[in-house]
């Protein structure tokens, strides 16, 4: 009644999407009738000839990861096998149908949506979701991805959520409205109708206090008893809506057979309604006329309303509630995840068989990606805990995952306290590794931190045993707090605890612990084995795995190779995934943009990033994010700025023993001076970082900052220092490292060099494979190279290096730079007018790459991969550099460049 506007945009909806896909959102409070909204859609479907497909979601449900996607896709599991074979193992291993690795979260996404495309392939499908905000945390990401994906298919999904309800459906940007309550004429309409016998003053108190709500209009009559209804008599002077519909479905369900209660209560704790776990379906016919439930033509038992199902449990005793979850444990004994959650209900007291099959499960959860669940599952495990130290190491691993996954950091103490009260004897290691990983991130204080990680591995019965996940994940987190430390002598405990392990190290760790520990001297060794664990970075699906191969690639150049998995992260942690991966790998792609000049993704990503330190208090891991911001500051010359910042970074880093941020804090200072001319301020703060002539042990920010150095002491009159630096380059080896590497060891042999011969090394140097990749660094290179030959009254070749070296300055915005390298063209007679760099001169070495590949008719995936670059990275370039270049399409680039030319 009063729904034809409503169902005439629900059908003009399933119209266009059996031509076209697409999806619909169909949002109300409790009870407005949005269900009966969905049951006529699904009646219109049926009847039009369409495949329908449908689930709801159940909150007893919806802590199995998967198990609405599992409802979603089962009538299509048929058509399995005809996915191609990393799809079909992808949704068979997710919905817990077959074997093998854990598949990414993406990968297990984008199989549920080629199976729907294919099943629509030959006649429309509707997906039809009621209370799609009771899914699990997994199935509704894969459901938000397909829903924003199903244009272009003849597949349309049709869901519906109460208003205002906390979803991880998001469904903001997915077509829609709000079903509104009914008109008065309406509401009036629907008592008459189904309650004609109703007294006219009962009517209009209802009416008053339903305000239009159909579920309160059908059932608070039912509540108030026939008399009432019947009669004039006084009404309860207060109905409450929310509690009296509560105690009417308690009413209703109140007088059935103890059996078919009993049968609701399991169907209600399952969540699936599947009939098959339930038996008993003869004892079911109460509760049919009732209209309580009803059984659909897929033999699953639904509800005639959520709260039904809420109200039966919150009826049911506490033994009733464990008898059903023991039966239901006996009944999924093939379902180990779910088998194990009714019997940690089931349980009265401590039980350590069923911690351990939930800590079991916990874990396979994490590795599938589902954070979130395994935490939950924890913390039921170490409630169920007999022993102190079982439940200690419980809580301590709940504590870490917390704040690693969901970045749940200021928790963490809480569960941190529990696990020491649980065990008196001394700390766990899995609560030693919370709790540095607390110190470390919260309050920054490295030492407490190390002592408390190198100290835990120590009192290990067996601290070389390389298949303790738990030793293993605490020495990635004594990494990082010797990383943040700074220092060499934190080093030790680590390289010693590396050592022992056997069989051997795990290949990821023993690579991070040489390429960002002291780069300089372990990294060679190991780029052959990190460049084969970047080979197939496509295959991980491991938010922590992939950042930690991005940050074993940060001091050795290979940040490039790792953009698309980073990505990946930021999107797994955009969705509700790990939040530190993903601010990790934001400001890893942070570090790559400064170094190749994508500053304007710099200050996205960066900015990103902080946000998220800000609300998960994260300070430790927003220095990073800090620290590129100066440096963006100082390149471009806001000198306040970047001084301010590199201030912050002192005074929280000092007191803390966090050297690393120091050294960061000195190479804004270093590059600030740089750019405001004080070459002896500039100089005095880069060999703070490492001295000259010295690679200082286990300071992989030296490599960094090699430019800095050099320029800063040759520009300063240090010519003994230029020459010890470039000695002490050239012997560690440096150039082997990596092509910018390359550039800048030559360019130090080219600034330690005496006239005559500086010229052929800085030309070698710049004519590094790759050196265009660097274009800041490179630039700053050919402005000291041209600002020598004109000095030797080399003027035209001045020129060709100082006009190369403004282009790339304006491109970047580097105003201090832009400055001098005008002077130094000014100095040689070229007259430099005050505008920007106008076609080609105007683009940046990496966009000038991507212009030419784009007029030879690469696509935007051909140009990243060749490049490194992600598809949507390549598009913003080519946005930026159509209005420089005058053009407003590929198809005019190539006349462009050839008009340059």
């Amino acid at each position: 009644m009063g729904r034809e506007r409503d169902l005439a945009r629900i059908g003009d909806f399933m119209d266009q999407a059996a031509i076209q896909g697409g999806a619909f959102m169909l949002l109300g409070e409790a009870g407005v009738g949005k269900s009966v909204m969905l049951e006529v859609a699904a009646a219109r479907a049926l009847a039009a000839g369409h495949t329908l497909v449908r689930a709801s979601g159940s909150q007893f449900e919806a802590e199995v990861s998967f198990a609405g996607l599992h409802q979603i896709l089962h009538p299509l599991l048929a058509s399995l096998p005809h996915l191609n074979p990393a799809h079909e193992r992808a949704l068979s291993v997710a919905l817990g149908l077959g074997d093998g690795a854990p598949p990414g979260q993406l990968l297990v996404a984008n199989a549920a949506l080629l199976l729907l495309r294919q099943a629509a392939a030959t006649r429309p499908l509707l997906l039809v979701v009621d209370d799609i905000a009771w899914l699990d945390r997994a199935s509704a990401a894969v459901l938000g991805f397909v829903a924003r994906r199903l244009a272009g298919s003849r597949a349309g999904l049709l869901a519906a959520s109460r208003s205002g309800e906390e979803s991880f459906f998001e469904h903001a940007v997915l077509p829609g409205y709000e079903l509104q309550p009914l008109t008065d004429e309406d509401a009036a309409a629907l008592l008459r109708a189904r309650y004609p016998a109703l007294a006219p003053r009962a009517r209009q108190r209802l009416l008053a206090d339903a305000q239009g709500n159909p579920l309160a209009l059908l059932e608070l009559p039912v509540a108030l008893g026939d008399s009432r209804r019947a009669s004039g008599g006084a009404l309860p002077p207060i109905l409450p809506l929310s509690g009296r519909l509560q105690a009417v479905f308690a009413a209703r369900i109140r007088d059935l057979p103890a059996a078919t209660f009993n049968l609701l209560l399991l169907a209600a704790l399952d969540g699936t309604g599947d009939l098959t776990v339930l038996h008993g379906t003869d004892t079911l016919s109460p509760a049919e006329r009732a209209r309580l439930v009803r059984v659909e033509q897929d033999r699953r038992l639904v509800f005639g309303h959520p709260l039904m199902g809420s109200a039966v449990v919150e009826m049911s005793t506490g033994e009733q509630r464990r008898s059903a979850h023991r039966l239901l444990a006996e009944r999924l004994a093939d379902r180990p995840e779910r088998r194990a959650w009714h019997l940690a209900e089931a349980a009265e007291g401590a039980d350590e068989e069923v911690a351990a099959l939930l800590q079991a499960v916990a874990h396979a959860n994490l590795r599938r990606g589902d954070g979130v669940r395994a935490i939950t599952l924890l913390l039921r495990a170490a409630e169920l805990s007999p022993a102190d130290p079982d439940r200690a190491g419980r809580l301590g691993e709940a504590a870490y995952l917390g704040a690693i996954v969901n970045g749940d950091l200021r928790d963490a103490p809480h569960l941190l306290e529990q696990a020491r009260r649980a065990d008196q004897r001394g700390e766990s290691l899995a609560t030693a590794v919370a709790g540095a990983y607390h110190l470390l991130n919260g309050d920054g204080d490295v030492d407490s931190a190390h002592r408390l990680m190198s100290g835990a591995i120590e009192m290990l019965p067996d601290p070389g045993d390389a298949h303790n996940k738990p030793l293993i994940e605490g020495l990635y987190t004594l990494l990082m707090v010797c990383f943040f430390g700074g220092r060499a002598e934190l080093w030790q405990a680590f390289h010693l605890a590396i050592d022992r392990l056997r069989p051997g190290p795990p290949e990821l760790l023993d690579i991070l612990g040489k390429t960002f520990s002291d780069p300089a001297r372990l990294a060679p060794p190991m780029l052959d084995r990190l460049d084969a664990v970047i080979a197939g970075l496509h295959q991980e699906i491991s938010p922590a795995r992939i950042s930690r191969i991005g940050i074993a690639c940060a001091y050795v150049d290979r940040l490039g190779q790792c953009r698309d998995g980073l990505w990946r992260v930021i999107g797994h942690g955009r969705e509700g995934g790990a939040v530190t991966s993903a601010i990790e790998a934001l400001f890893l792609l942070g570090n790559d943009a400064f170094l190749v000049g994508q500053w304007e993704e710099l200050e996205q990503v960066v900015d990103e990033g902080l946000a998220l330190c800000d609300k998960h208090g994260y300070r430790l891991l927003a220095w990073p994010g800090i620290y590129l911001r100066a440096m963006l500051a100082a390149a471009r010359g806001q000198q306040d700025t970047a001084t301010e910042l590199a201030d912050q970074m002192t005074r929280w880093a000092t007191p803390r023993g966090a050297r690393a941020i120091q050294h960061y804090a000195w190479q804004v200072r270093a590059l600030t001076a740089l750019g405001s001319g004080d070459f002896d301020e500039a100089y005095r703060q880069a060999s703070a970082i490492s001295p000259a002539g010295v690679l200082a042990p286990y300071v992989p920010h030296a490599l960094w900052t090699v430019t800095d150095l050099a320029e800063a002491a040759w520009r300063s009159g240090r010519r003994a220092e230029v020459a010890a630096h470039a000695a002490a380059v050239r012997q560690a080896g440096l150039a082997v490292i990596s092509p910018r590497l390359t550039m800048v060891a030559g360019a130090c042999a080219a600034m330690a060099a005496p006239d005559g011969r500086y010229g052929r090394l800085f030309e070698a140097a710049l004519a590094t494979a790759g050196a265009e990749r660097w274009p800041f660094e490179r630039a700053r290179l050919q402005l000291i190279y041209g600002e020598r030959l004109r000095r030797d009254k080399a003027t035209v070749r001045a020129r060709t290096q100082l006009a190369a070296a403004l282009d790339t300055f304006r491109s970047l915005s580097a105003a201090p730079w832009t400055a001098r390298a005008s002077t130094e063209l000014r100095a040689t007679g070229l007259s430099i007018g005050p505008g920007r760099a106008a076609g080609m001169a105007a683009l940046t070495p990496q966009q000038q790459e991507i212009a030419k590949l784009a007029a030879a008719g690469l696509t935007n995936k051909q140009i990243g991969e060749r490049l490194f670059l992600s598809p949507r990275t390549v598009a913003n370039h080519l946005y930026q550099l159509f209005p420089k270049l005058g053009v407003t399409s590929r198809a005019a680039l190539r006349d462009a460049l050839n008009q340059v030319k």
